[in-house]
């Protein structure tokens, strides 16, 4: 799965981990979590996030 990073903080999702402070399972796609998901370093929105290329 791929990973994804905040634009404005440099914050990685990435799906291994998930976001647990957000109630987010290891092994959610970053394209499966809710709509309502911010980031939780700085509250950007999911539309703030670009695909990391590795």
């Amino acid at each position: 799965m791929k990973k994804y990073s905040c634009q404005l903080c440099g914050y990685v999702y990435d799906p291994a981990l998930g976001d647990p402070d957000s109630a987010v399972d290891p092994g959610t796609a970053f394209t499966d979590l809710p709509v309502i998901w911010v980031c939780p370093v700085c509250g950007a929105g999911k539309d703030q996030f670009i695909e990391v290329k590795e």
